[in-house]
């Protein structure tokens, strides 16, 4: 347990600067020791890319003992703290995000994602606020600051209208950090004004999601961003080339192109533990 407030400790301090926390998100033990050996402090998983990695699609279709028995594995694999993506916490209620945060704990992880949706939906503010409570709970009395990432999926959806989302995110956040939460996690942003107007207003470290259309880590710490993250795109970017290579095999019958890019034998045992030498 002493192990355990210490990478906490750790991790909650990477939020405070004075560098943006950049994670490469991991959905196996392969690709968490990849990113821990590319100098990554911490280690963020991907709910998406476990689900895709197990069969499922994203969105809590996996349960929750699959998903943190990866987590399992990737902590026990890694020096670095590792946060967990639970998705919603595999229920709406208080009792099922105390669940799963005593899950994350037992699993080894020292941070947790916790999603304000169900059914496709956001939840009532007051009800993810309560589950956000609960969570902070469980980790007080292990004695574990665990750092809980409050998601807010406002920008995807719908039922908000595009003129609210801003400052209905801004409302949820803001909420979620009084709760317990020590970061707040406003994904499907890629807007400079708006990322910037969600770092002034936010309370506390504001968490965004990297993709190609999002500005660069640099200007993304100039707006105030403190965390980024990216999602399940690692792990998507490594299924596209896996399949662009097997069409090409498909195709063409030949395999030079495996060698582009592509991590040795040696390598991969190395990685995993065995020396091949």
């Amino acid at each position: 347990m002493a192990d355990l407030r210490e990478k906490a400790e750790t991790l909650r301090r990477l939020h405070q600067g004075p560098r943006v926390l950049v994670l490469a998100n991991a959905w196996d033990v392969a690709s968490a020791r990849l990113v821990e050996a590319a100098g990554f402090p911490a280690i963020a998983s991907s709910s998406a890319g476990v689900a895709f990695a197990l069969g499922y699609p994203d969105g809590q279709r996996i349960s929750r003992v699959e998903m943190l028995d990866m987590v399992r594995r990737i902590a026990r694999a890694a020096a670095v703290p590792v946060s967990a993506d639970v998705e919603a916490g595999y229920g709406s209620t208080s009792e099922a995000a105390a669940q799963t945060a005593r899950g994350v704990l037992e699993a080894g992880a020292v941070g947790m994602n916790l999603e304000d949706t169900g059914d496709g939906r956001l939840l009532p503010l007051e009800v993810q606020v309560d589950r956000i409570r609960a969570a902070r709970a469980v980790a007080e009395a292990a004695g574990v600051p665990l750092v809980i990432n409050g998601r807010t999926d406002v920008f995807e959806m719908r039922e908000i209208p595009e003129r609210e989302r801003v400052a209905e995110a801004v409302r949820r956040a803001n909420a979620y950090l009084r709760a317990g939460a020590d970061c707040a996690f406003v994904p499907f942003v890629a807007d400079r004004e708006i990322i910037a107007r969600l770092a002034r207003e936010i309370d506390g470290p504001l968490n965004v999601l990297g993709t190609p259309d999002t500005p660069p880590v640099a200007e993304l710490e100039r707006l105030g961003v403190r965390r980024v993250s990216v999602g399940g795109g690692l792990a998507r970017a490594a299924y596209g080339r896996a399949r662009r290579l097997a069409t090409e095999i498909k195709e063409t019958g030949t395999f030079q192109r495996l060698r582009e890019e592509t991590i040795s034998y040696a390598e991969m045992q190395r990685l995993l533990g065995t020396d091949p030498t």
